[in-house]
């Protein structure tokens, strides 16, 4: 049994970085499936309008923060995150343990040839069981009987773990919809994770990512994407936290039990 917190209508699990990497490792080991996500301002203010978002959400195994102003949050909402935990810095030493225990991994989405691209080099480095690659089309809204082809792959690859890199909201919509399809794999919702380890997109300093001004930073390197997610959608969160704050303890800070963990 573990604590979740609730920031608008989405749950955050209250683990550090190393719990984090050991309830992963719990799910795989457990053989059960189930997937991992990794909410951040843009997330809270997108599961207010998507109730398939909010769905998928419910459904997750795990939650872990990613950005600094929802831990800054949580301080308010009555249970302080203990840290930071993005999906792009848990994939090296969660690739590093999956190199360790010989666990197969699946890359999923990217542009064309990163997944390749990212697979190749955590194999080179790591010694990494890759399970295979692939950067097919899936649509906004992704349904499972239209993902056939897809998940017949994924399932003649037979990973344990499968790096989903489609961007929110269509990798948590896929990873929800798909989940009993792709099991027993553990899905991880990784957003621009393979660009990161390819180099195809920077990462912003490690001083603003602690000062939560990694969004100046992706909003500066692709503006003409992420401008109205930065300028216009993400300033409606102070409306959503100040409605959190409103709630009763209780309904902000509640037990979990999360799926497929001991």
């Amino acid at each position: 049994m573990g604590e979740r917190l609730r920031i608008g209508e989405v749950p955050v699990d209250v683990l550090t970085f190393g719990q984090a990497l050991d309830d992963i490792e719990a799910l795989v080991e457990a053989g059960q499936g189930g997937y991992v996500v990794t909410p951040n301002i843009d997330h809270v203010v997108l599961a207010e309008e998507h109730s398939g978002f909010r769905a998928a959400y419910e459904a997750a195994s795990l939650s872990l923060v990613d950005g600094m102003p929802l831990v800054w949050a949580s301080r308010a909402v009555g249970r302080p995150l203990p840290e930071r935990i993005s999906g792009s810095d848990v994939i090296p030493p969660l690739m590093a343990r999956a190199a360790k225990k010989k666990w197969r991994v699946y890359f999923l989405g990217g542009a064309n040839g990163v997944a390749q691209a990212t697979a190749e080099k955590l194999q080179a480095e790591l010694g990494l069981e890759v399970a295979g690659y692939d950067a097919p089309m899936i649509p906004p809204d992704p349904d499972p009987e239209q993902q056939r082809e897809v998940l017949a792959k994924i399932k003649a690859a037979k990973p344990d773990i499968i790096l989903v890199a489609l961007g929110a909201p269509k990798q948590e919509l896929w990873m929800y919809r798909c989940a009993k399809d792709y099991a027993p794999a553990v899905a991880l919702g990784i957003g621009a994770g393979l660009d990161f380890i390819t180099g195809r997109i920077r990462r912003a300093p490690v001083w603003m990512q602690k000062s939560g001004l990694e969004w100046a930073h992706r909003l500066a390197s692709e503006p003409k994407r992420l401008w109205r997610r930065y300028l216009v959608n993400d300033p409606k969160f102070l409306l959503i936290l100040a409605r959190t704050l409103s709630r009763p303890t209780h309904e902000r800070v509640y037990p979990h039990t999360r799926q497929g963990l001991k």
